[in-house]
C-alpha cells in the first residue's frame, strides 16, 4: 500500500469495499441489526488503514442516493469513521479479541451514538428516550457483532494476511 497517498489499486479498492458494504446491508436488511458492514468497515481498515474514511463517507453518499437524505445520514457520516479510528487504534493485534471486543460495543453503543442529534433536536431527555427505546435493538446488534466477528475473523484475516504479503 502507498502511505498517504492513493493510487488506483487503493481507488479499487475502495470501489469494492463500497460495493461490499451496499450488497451485504441489503442482502441482511431482513434481519434487524444483523449485519456484516462493521464487520467488513474492520477487516478494510486492516488492508487499507485511513484511506477505508474515504470508502466510508462513499458507502454513505450511496445509502443517501439509494434512500434518500435524513437525520440518519448525519449518523452515519459520524458513527462509521469511529469505527475506523477504533480498528486503526487495534490494528496491531494478531488475536480475535481486541477484534471482538471492538466490534461488540460498537454494536452495543450504536444507539447511543446515533442518539447525539437528538439532543440538538429536543435536548437531553429526548436523546436520552430515543436511546433507552432502541436499547433492545443494541443488544441485538452487539451480539450478533460479536458473534459475527468470532466466526469470520480468522479465515478473513488470514486471507487479508495473503493478499498483503502478495502485494508487496
Amino acid at each position: 500500500m502507498n502511505k498517504g497517498k492513493l493510487v488506483v489499486r487503493d481507488v479499487a479498492l475502495l470501489g469494492i469495499m463500497v460495493a461490499m458494504l451496499e450488497g451485504v446491508k441489503l442482502a441482511l436488511s431482513f434481519l434487524p441489526n444483523v449485519e456484516l458492514v462493521s464487520f467488513l468497515i474492520i477487516m478494510f481498515t486492516l488492508i487499507l488503514g485511513w484511506k477505508t474514511l474515504i470508502g466510508v463517507e462513499v458507502f454513505v453518499l450511496v445509502e443517501c442516493m439509494i434512500w434518500g437524505f435524513g437525520l440518519w445520514t448525519l449518523m452515519y457520516i459520524y458513527i462509521w469513521p469511529i469505527l475506523v479510528v477504533a480498528t486503526m487504534l487495534i490494528r496491531k493485534f494478531k488475536s480475535i479479541w481486541p477484534y471482538v471486543i471492538v466490534s461488540a460495543v460498537f454494536g452495543f453503543i450504536f444507539g447511543a451514538l446515533c442518539s447525539i442529534p437528538y439532543i440538538f433536536i429536543g435536548g437531553p431527555y429526548q436523546m436520552f428516550t430515543w436511546w433507552v427505546a432502541g436499547l433492545p435493538y443494541d443488544a441485538i446488534h452487539g451480539v450478533s457483532n460479536g458473534v459475527i466477528m468470532l466466526v469470520l475473523y480468522k479465515p478473513i484475516r488470514l486471507a487479508v494476511d495473503k493478499i498483503k504479503a502478495s502485494a508487496r
